[in-house]
Protein backbone atom coordinates (compact mmCIF):
# COMPACT_ATOMS: atom_id res chain seq x y z
CA UNK A 1 0.00 0.00 0.00
CA UNK A 2 1.52 3.44 -1.29
CA UNK A 3 0.68 6.51 1.84
CA UNK A 4 -1.48 7.89 -1.49
CA UNK A 5 -3.95 5.55 -1.41
CA UNK A 6 -6.98 6.44 -0.35
CA UNK A 7 -8.38 4.07 2.45
CA UNK A 8 -12.50 3.88 2.91
CA UNK A 9 -14.42 2.62 6.30
CA UNK A 10 -16.63 -0.78 5.40
CA UNK A 11 -19.27 -1.89 8.20
CA UNK A 12 -20.82 -4.63 7.66
CA UNK A 13 -22.49 -7.81 9.45
CA UNK A 14 -20.22 -10.65 9.24
CA UNK A 15 -21.60 -14.15 10.61
CA UNK A 16 -24.09 -12.06 13.20
CA UNK A 17 -21.62 -9.66 14.45
CA UNK A 18 -21.09 -6.09 13.67
CA UNK A 19 -17.72 -5.26 12.09
CA UNK A 20 -16.30 -2.14 11.03
CA UNK A 21 -13.14 -1.26 9.90
CA UNK A 22 -10.52 1.35 7.13
CA UNK A 23 -9.25 -0.69 4.61
CA UNK A 24 -7.76 0.25 0.97
CA UNK A 25 -9.77 0.52 -1.49
CA UNK A 26 -8.30 -2.30 -3.45
CA UNK A 27 -8.66 -4.63 -0.19
CA UNK A 28 -10.13 -7.96 -1.53
CA UNK A 29 -13.03 -9.28 0.86
CA UNK A 30 -10.98 -12.98 1.21
CA UNK A 31 -7.78 -10.62 2.41
CA UNK A 32 -10.04 -8.73 4.72
CA UNK A 33 -11.76 -11.69 6.38
CA UNK A 34 -8.26 -13.33 6.68
CA UNK A 35 -5.90 -10.82 7.55
CA UNK A 36 -8.63 -7.94 9.09
CA UNK A 37 -10.87 -9.81 10.75
CA UNK A 38 -8.73 -13.17 11.28
CA UNK A 39 -11.07 -15.23 9.89
CA UNK A 40 -8.91 -18.12 8.49
CA UNK A 41 -11.69 -20.06 7.69
CA UNK A 42 -12.16 -18.48 3.73
CA UNK A 43 -9.11 -19.89 1.72
CA UNK A 44 -7.57 -18.43 -1.22
CA UNK A 45 -6.77 -20.81 -3.76
CA UNK A 46 -6.52 -19.88 -7.76
CA UNK A 47 -7.09 -16.06 -6.64
CA UNK A 48 -9.09 -15.86 -10.37
CA UNK A 49 -12.40 -16.96 -8.83
CA UNK A 50 -12.06 -20.68 -10.60
CA UNK A 51 -11.63 -22.89 -7.62
CA UNK A 52 -14.23 -21.89 -5.30
CA UNK A 53 -12.07 -22.30 -2.26
CA UNK A 54 -12.78 -18.43 -1.00
CA UNK A 55 -16.87 -18.87 -1.53
CA UNK A 56 -18.64 -17.13 1.63
CA UNK A 57 -22.11 -15.75 1.62
CA UNK A 58 -22.93 -12.42 0.91
CA UNK A 59 -26.46 -10.97 1.71
CA UNK A 60 -27.09 -15.07 1.12
CA UNK A 61 -25.62 -15.42 -1.87
CA UNK A 62 -22.32 -17.35 -2.79
CA UNK A 63 -19.64 -15.32 -3.69
CA UNK A 64 -16.10 -15.42 -4.50
CA UNK A 65 -14.61 -13.32 -2.37
CA UNK A 66 -11.10 -13.08 -4.02
CA UNK A 67 -12.95 -11.03 -6.80
CA UNK A 68 -14.97 -8.97 -4.49
CA UNK A 69 -13.36 -5.54 -3.02
CA UNK A 70 -14.23 -5.66 1.03
CA UNK A 71 -15.44 -1.68 -0.26
CA UNK A 72 -18.18 -3.49 -2.54
CA UNK A 73 -19.53 -5.01 0.27
CA UNK A 74 -19.75 -2.16 2.68
CA UNK A 75 -23.36 -2.69 4.35
CA UNK A 76 -24.22 -6.08 3.42
CA UNK A 77 -24.23 -9.47 5.73
CA UNK A 78 -21.44 -11.88 5.21
CA UNK A 79 -21.19 -15.20 6.46
CA UNK A 80 -18.16 -17.45 6.20
CA UNK A 81 -17.79 -20.87 7.15
CA UNK A 82 -17.27 -20.15 10.73
CA UNK A 83 -20.84 -18.95 10.42
CA UNK A 84 -22.60 -22.15 8.69
CA UNK A 85 -22.72 -22.84 12.47
CA UNK A 86 -25.77 -23.65 14.07
CA UNK A 87 -27.00 -21.26 16.95
CA UNK A 88 -25.46 -23.34 19.90
CA UNK A 89 -22.24 -23.27 18.09
CA UNK A 90 -22.50 -27.05 17.00
CA UNK A 91 -21.72 -28.10 13.80
CA UNK A 92 -24.49 -26.84 11.30
CA UNK A 93 -26.19 -29.24 8.74
CA UNK A 94 -23.79 -29.06 5.74
CA UNK A 95 -20.65 -29.06 8.04
CA UNK A 96 -22.33 -32.17 9.96
CA UNK A 97 -22.66 -33.64 6.33
CA UNK A 98 -19.12 -33.42 5.05
CA UNK A 99 -18.72 -35.45 8.59
CA UNK A 100 -21.00 -37.98 8.31
CA UNK A 101 -20.18 -38.66 4.56
CA UNK A 102 -16.48 -38.33 4.63
CA UNK A 103 -16.52 -35.95 2.03
CA UNK A 104 -13.26 -33.62 2.84
CA UNK A 105 -9.58 -35.10 2.92
CA UNK A 106 -7.07 -32.13 2.61
CA UNK A 107 -10.11 -29.73 3.74
CA UNK A 108 -9.21 -26.97 1.32
CA UNK A 109 -11.98 -26.65 -0.48
CA UNK A 110 -14.05 -27.71 2.11
CA UNK A 111 -14.81 -23.71 3.70
CA UNK A 112 -15.91 -23.05 -0.03
CA UNK A 113 -17.95 -26.07 -0.50
CA UNK A 114 -20.06 -25.77 2.94
CA UNK A 115 -21.19 -21.67 1.56
CA UNK A 116 -21.81 -23.40 -1.13
CA UNK A 117 -24.20 -25.85 -0.21
CA UNK A 118 -25.35 -23.96 2.44
CA UNK A 119 -26.31 -20.85 -0.31
CA UNK A 120 -27.94 -23.52 -2.51
CA UNK A 121 -29.96 -25.35 -0.01
CA UNK A 122 -31.08 -22.01 1.89
CA UNK A 123 -32.21 -20.96 -1.88
CA UNK A 124 -35.80 -21.41 -2.10
CA UNK A 125 -35.59 -24.37 0.58
CA UNK A 126 -38.61 -26.04 -1.03
CA UNK A 127 -36.78 -26.13 -4.08
CA UNK A 128 -34.15 -28.47 -3.02
CA UNK A 129 -35.53 -30.67 -0.37
CA UNK A 130 -34.22 -33.68 -2.05
CA UNK A 131 -31.66 -33.17 -4.36
CA UNK A 132 -31.00 -36.01 -6.39
CA UNK A 133 -27.25 -37.22 -7.29
CA UNK A 134 -27.08 -35.08 -10.71
CA UNK A 135 -28.96 -32.13 -8.79
CA UNK A 136 -25.90 -31.69 -6.30
CA UNK A 137 -22.98 -32.37 -8.88
CA UNK A 138 -24.73 -29.12 -10.58
CA UNK A 139 -24.72 -27.26 -7.45
CA UNK A 140 -20.80 -27.94 -6.41
CA UNK A 141 -19.92 -27.78 -9.99
CA UNK A 142 -18.21 -24.21 -9.66
CA UNK A 143 -15.85 -25.72 -6.89
CA UNK A 144 -12.90 -27.95 -7.31
CA UNK A 145 -11.63 -30.37 -4.96
CA UNK A 146 -8.09 -32.15 -6.12
CA UNK A 147 -8.53 -34.99 -3.50
CA UNK A 148 -11.62 -36.42 -2.78
CA UNK A 149 -13.56 -37.50 -6.60
CA UNK A 150 -16.30 -35.92 -5.54
CA UNK A 151 -18.34 -38.57 -4.84
CA UNK A 152 -18.43 -38.10 -0.80
CA UNK A 153 -19.24 -34.91 -1.37
CA UNK A 154 -22.09 -35.48 -3.45
CA UNK A 155 -23.49 -37.72 -0.78
CA UNK A 156 -23.02 -34.58 1.53
CA UNK A 157 -24.96 -32.49 -0.29
CA UNK A 158 -27.94 -34.94 -0.07
CA UNK A 159 -27.36 -35.60 3.70
CA UNK A 160 -27.15 -32.35 4.54
CA UNK A 161 -30.82 -32.04 2.82
CA UNK A 162 -32.04 -34.66 4.97
CA UNK A 163 -31.11 -32.94 8.42
CA UNK A 164 -32.09 -29.71 7.02
CA UNK A 165 -35.33 -31.49 6.56
CA UNK A 166 -35.21 -33.45 9.93
CA UNK A 167 -34.33 -29.87 11.26
CA UNK A 168 -37.67 -28.68 9.99
CA UNK A 169 -39.69 -31.24 10.65
CA UNK A 170 -39.02 -30.90 14.12
CA UNK A 171 -39.64 -27.08 14.07
CA UNK A 172 -42.91 -27.50 13.21
CA UNK A 173 -43.89 -30.12 15.34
Amino acid sequence: MTAAEQRHEVRLTVNGVPRRAVVPARRLLSDFLRHDLRLTGTHVGCEHGVCGACTVLVDGRAMRSCLQFAVSVDGAEVTTVEGCLRPDGSLGPVQQAFQDCHGLQCGFCTPGFVTTITAYLDDRPDDHPDPNAEEAREAIAGNLCRCTGYQNIVAAVQRAAEIRRADRAEASQ
